[in-house]
């Protein structure tokens, strides 16, 4: 079966069979007719119809034998003239296959056995009007063929543009869902990085000073306390920033809020010294702010991992024009363990600029590991 040729139900086969009948009722009753003014001629009527019946039987195959079923009924139509019915059909049926090396030779040999049919009796001035008319219906069934053939090409090739749609738009959805999930899981890394970073810091505090009074100690462990509890907020918070929209639904971090990052980690116990020289903050873009402020985050994390207790410099400056430019420098002690997830804090911070359309590098320079990263700022 051809690729094109859609399935059949049962409606669609009852009205091929109809279609069928139709011609051959017509010619039974011109039998019929003669062999009441001629009962000699009954038996050939009825070899007629019989030949008929048989081209009815046969059209059951026209779909999975096309040529062969057309070429059957038709040389049938050279000595009966029921089978016309069954003829035409499976001849239709072939040509919606539009193969034209096998429609051109079967539309030859019905026009043939249409000249034979035409001819039995003698050649008259009715066997002039039985050839033309019978041409014109063989031509008139190869273009309503072909024009089947061609609607039915038109709505494959519109299901195959409509299955093809779906898969793009399918393909769009999954990267859609894999850019959110990326986008979470590295908002996740930044918040619990440096929530988990600062717990490990009191902690080994607890764990290792033994001089510690009574009231110290509790201070550190509700330090701990609130640090625990604001990793699940703001865990919570990631998790919610994204609806099922895509819409935020909750207010991200920006850089008007890191002077209270550097008390936190302060507050925690980490030494910062901070050098700002950032001007018209204002006008930076949130976006850009936001990428900037997990930047610092994310950087301050990675000197109390790989360089613990150690003195942070971090230098903020830029304007409108010019971009905004974070450095973040530590010391850089000999032989310090990389430790779980090493050098994965600084392949996030890559990636973080390079969203924020920005540039990252990192170095060593007298000892100290420095990072630097430049952040677009346009001026407004």
């Amino acid at each position: 079966m051809h690729e094109n040729q859609p399935p059949l139900d049962r409606d669609g086969v009852a009205l091929r069979y109809l279609l069928a009948a139709v011609p051959m009722l017509f010619h039974g009753v011109v039998l019929a007719t003669v062999v009441q003014q001629d009962p000699d001629r009954l038996a050939g009527a009825l070899v007629d119809v019989a030949l008929g019946l048989a081209g009815l039987v046969l059209m059951r195959w026209r779909r999975r034998l096309p040529w062969q079923t057309a070429l059957a009924t038709g040389l049938l139509t050279a000595v009966s003239t029921t089978a016309t019915g069954p003829a035409y059909v499976a001849y239709v049926s072939l040509g919606t296959h539009r193969r034209r090396r096998q429609l051109v030779p079967i539309a030859i040999v019905y026009w043939l056995c249409l000249l034979v049919q035409s001819t039995r009796s003698g050649i008259t001035q009715a066997t002039s009007v039985s050839l033309v008319s019978g041409t014109a219906v063989l031509g008139g069934l190869t273009i309503f063929a072909l024009y089947l053939r061609g609607r039915r090409d038109l709505a494959a090739s519109e299901r195959a543009a409509e299955v093809a749609a779906e898969r793009a738009q399918a393909q769009r959805v999954e990267q859609a869902r894999l850019a959110e999930r990326v986008k979470i899981a590295q908002e996740m890394h930044d918040v619990l990085a440096h929530r988990i970073s600062l717990l490990s810091m009191l902690a080994g505090g607890l764990a290792y000073r033994t001089n510690l009074t009574a009231e110290e100690t509790r201070e550190a462990a509700l330090a701990i306390q609130e640090n625990a509890h604001q990793s699940l907020n703001e865990l919570r918070s990631v998790l919610g920033t994204l609806r099922r929209d895509g819409a935020v639904e909750a207010p991200q971090p920006t850089l008007a809020q890191v002077d209270a990052l550097f008390e936190e980690v302060r507050a925690a116990g980490q030494r910062v010294e901070v050098r700002d020289t950032i001007e018209d903050r204002e006008s930076l873009p949130a976006q850009t702010g936001r990428h900037a402020y997990r930047i610092v985050q994310e950087a301050l994390t990675n000197a109390r991992k790989h360089a613990p207790g150690s003195q942070v410099r971090a230098e903020l400056g830029g304007r409108p024009g010019d971009g905004l430019s974070i450095r973040v420098s530590n010391p850089a002690p000999y032989g310090t363990p990389a430790g779980p997830g090493g050098r994965l804090g600084l392949v996030g911070l890559a990636e973080r600029s390079r969203m924020a359309g920005g540039s990252f590098a990192h170095d060593l320079k007298d000892g100290r590991f420095v990072l630097d990263v430049r952040l677009p700022w346009e001026a407004s």
